[in-house]
């Protein structure tokens, strides 16, 4: 089926929508792999351009600072203009960015070419989970979106070993022309195989589980987005739950193991390989469950309500243990944190469709605006503790106890309001 058949077509076919998924998804492993890689590169830039914990955690940031400032724009492009015409401009900026961070030789410049990345990948998640909103039904959406994210976890296990094994062979900056090219690919097969865009599509069949779209409806506002209680609802979480958890599994997963277990960098690579391993599989196995799952009555905000208090209950533990924490205590924290995932497709259903692209953008807007926060936050807590007098191990201990309440006071909040993703 060819992208113009596929655009007046309804719901995808089964082998478009396969192609479709793996298209999107070759961009989403190379925005994973961006996002990831420095926490594997945290050594040798620490030691080349002298970096303190605080340096560390916002270069780091950068990449989210960067995703989260586009976010607003990118909901309203996507709305209007259709995933595919907004990631191909958004993944060209990021193959500048890209050769840019290759390039750089200071903090300053890292910095700087690091928030043009984030800006240039912003769009590789949100795009087909827009785009997946009109053209899959509601379980094969619940499912697309896991295995996006299954997709990510194999970019962020691609940051881990086989860069530290690629280093001694190319240098860090090579990575980048390397990555860049990746990129190039992957905007190849979206421009090949991916549908344009209907303003006001008309679906193949009525689905109860979302309105369909009415011809000359307003296409709303973020206004719309921000009153809806739902959306308000899960916001604390995306902002400490979700985005802390990218935070550990990005960066500072990383330097716990270094600096606080005492892994080597080697060590501290495969450990990240295995973390990330473990959110493979784990978001291959959602991807696998939930449309049985949703015929069970286990929707979403279900799921995050059980899931969350686990999740805040091992992070207690992993600091409680401190050096006794390594990778496994750390993946068993990403798996547990894992149930926040379905949040984000089902904050996309609260809405009609066509003002999926801005509740999607507004929600990960929150995420990345959290991952920013906890990741930079983090290292400026350590280096603050660390001046007060405590121990490495007790600065991290003290850091990540600060995280553990913020995650605490979110949940609270959580339950305490009554909303759940009915359309309005």
């Amino acid at each position: 089926m060819t992208a113009a058949q596929a655009d007046t077509s309804g719901y995808l076919g089964k082998k478009t929508a396969i192609i479709v998924f793996l298209a999107f998804a070759a961009a989403y492993f190379c925005s994973a792999l961006v996002r990831a890689i420095t926490a594997t590169l945290s050594p040798v830039l620490t030691q080349e351009f002298s970096l303190q914990a605080r340096d560390l955690g916002l270069l780091a940031g950068g990449y989210f600072l960067g995703f989260a400032a586009m976010q607003l724009p990118l909901g309203a492009w996507l709305d209007r203009h259709g995933p595919k015409r907004v990631i191909l401009w958004f993944l060209g900026v990021s193959v500048l960015g890209s050769l840019a961070f290759s390039m750089a030789t200071s903090f300053s410049g890292l910095l700087a070419s690091r928030v043009v990345l984030g800006a240039g990948v912003s769009a590789c998640l949100m795009a087909p989970l827009t785009g997946y909103r009109r053209w899959l039904e509601p379980a094969a959406l619940l499912r697309a979106n896991s295995w996006m994210l299954m997709t990510a976890s194999l970019g962020m296990l691609a940051s881990t070993l086989p860069v530290q094994w690629l280093m001694p062979l190319t240098g860090w900056r090579a990575l980048f022309w390397i990555l860049a090219g990746l990129i190039v690919l992957s905007m190849l097969c979206i421009a090949w195989v991916v549908p344009h865009w209907n303003i006001a599509p008309t679906l193949r069949k009525p689905d109860s589980d979302r309105p369909k779209p009415v011809e000359g409806a307003p296409p709303g506002r973020y206004a719309d987005v921000l009153r809806n209680r739902y959306f308000q609802k899960m916001t604390p979480l995306a902002f400490f739950n979700y985005g802390g958890l990218v935070a550990v599994q990005t960066l500072w997963a990383g330097p716990w193991m270094l600096r606080v277990a005492g892994y080597t960098p080697l060590e501290s690579a495969t450990g990240l390989f295995y973390i990330n391993a473990t959110m493979l599989v784990t978001f291959w196995t959602w991807g696998m469950v939930n449309p049985w799952l949703v015929r069970h009555g286990w929707h979403a905000t279900r799921l995050v309500a059980w899931g969350v208090p686990l999740s805040i209950a091992v992070l207690a533990v992993n600091i409680a243990m401190g050096a006794a924490t390594g990778w496994f205590g750390w993946a068993l924290f990403c798996m547990s944190c894992s149930a926040m995932s379905l949040a984000q497709p089902a904050v996309g259903m609260a809405f009609h469709a066509s003002l999926a692209g801005r509740a999607l953008s507004a929600y990960n807007l929150v995420i990345f605006s959290g991952v920013f926060v906890v990741q930079w936050g983090i290292g400026l807590l350590i280096d603050a503790f660390k001046a007060a007098g405590l121990a490495e191990v007790a600065s991290f201990q003290a850091a990540f106890g600060v995280f553990l309440c913020c995650c605490i006071a979110s949940y609270a909040y959580f339950l305490s309001v009554n909303a759940d993703n009915s359309p309005q």
